[in-house]
């Protein structure tokens, strides 16, 4: 299992730089085993003997060699010579390779993840993840992504600054990782429908709470995937179809909306402010009571009730209720003076 970069025993590079440390320990250990036999060192002087003949650094021996003890001395230098070239090469690639560079900027990463709260995680960096990343980062959603392909981490690690985790999302453990249990919702975009399955099963038995949000592809996983947990079951080729469909019938309509809904702009946004929160005195009272529009310039469009079903364009004398979940349409300062109203005492 992959959460980030590990130093892998697979990988070729570190096998060759692990192999290297082992032969030169190999090589050190027989030094001091040969200057003992052969010469008769004690093994603080063969320990001596050995440094100085392996880092080639000319000190004089600590006592006149013998033949074998001359023929063994050239031996280890060509060898401990060859070692240290070989160690010092693999190494250098390391470094060159942005191996260290990468573990580095991992362990940043996984400190960071380690603090979040009220974050998104999104399985997957497809077409729809990378989209969905996008655009929660346009709203300054805190958002995590697991992701289990390598080239892909290596694109969010150079050239994006979202957090990531290399990992296989149907995994206990890596969702965990992620933090699923301080999550407010998670959007699960993997190609494969039953991994989705997987995926929202795991992460409403690690979160009961968590808002899912599942991409489908067979109309038959839409169905499966709610009674999994999911909230909501996405689409995308059905979606992308009705969009276009509404954009030749509606299509200033669909226009003005996505207008309002994707982008990031300072005219107006369109926000859902749940009740649950707001003050006892609004408890129950008539909307033409709260003087929304005059008092902080937004427009309730819409309501939502307990039960599902919406109210559009609700009335002035429509009730609200801590159950109820508004829709406000104004500038970031207005909705935000909006909420303080409804919540202040």
């Amino acid at each position: 299992m992959k959460l980030f970069y590990r130093f892998n025993y697979k990988d070729f590079r570190l096998r060759s730089m692990v192999v290297g440390f082992a032969m030169l320990g190999v090589s050190f250990v027989a030094g001091v085993a040969g200057y003992m036999l052969i010469e008769g060192y004690d093994f603080n002087e063969a320990i001596f003997m050995t440094v100085i003949t392996m880092s080639t650094v000319g000190f004089k021996e600590v006592q006149p060699l013998s033949d074998a003890g001359m023929l063994f001395t050239s031996i280890l230098i060509v060898f401990s010579f060859g070692i240290f070239a070989y160690v010092v090469t693999t190494f250098t690639r390391y470094v060159v390779d942005g191996v260290f560079r990468n573990y580095y900027r991992d362990n940043k990463v996984k400190n960071r993840i380690e603090k979040l709260e009220n974050h998104v995680i999104v399985c997957g960096y497809g077409r729809n993840g990378k989209q969905a990343a996008f655009e929660l980062s346009d709203h300054n959603v805190p958002v995590v992504i697991i992701e289990e392909r390598e080239h892909t981490i290596n694109i969010l690690r150079e050239e994006t600054d979202f957090l990531y985790i290399h990992g296989d999302a149907t995994q206990d453990e890596i969702l965990q990782f992620a933090r699923v249990d301080s999550a407010k919702s998670l959007i699960t975009t993997l190609p494969i429908d039953a991994d989705n399955l997987f995926v929202v099963l795991s992460a409403k038995e690690l979160n009961p709470k968590l808002k899912v949000i599942s991409r489908a592809s067979d109309d038959h996983s839409d169905n499966k995937l709610k009674r999994a947990g999911a909230t909501n079951v996405i689409m995308p080729d059905k979606v992308g179809g009705q969009h276009m469909a509404k954009l030749v019938a509606q299509s200033d309509v669909v226009e003005f909306l996505d207008y309002l809904m994707l982008q990031s702009t300072n005219d107006a946004i369109l926000k859902e402010i749940s009740c649950k929160s707001i003050a006892n005195h609004f408890d129950n009272c008539a909307i033409n009571e709260l003087d929304i529009r005059n008092t902080s310039g937004a427009n309730v469009i819409g309501l939502r009730r307990a039960d599902g079903s919406y109210i559009v364009n609700p009335t002035p004398d429509v009730t609200l209720s801590r159950s109820d979940q508004l829709f406000a349409l104004g500038t970031d300062r207005q909705i935000n003076h909006l909420i303080r109203t409804l919540t202040s005492d």
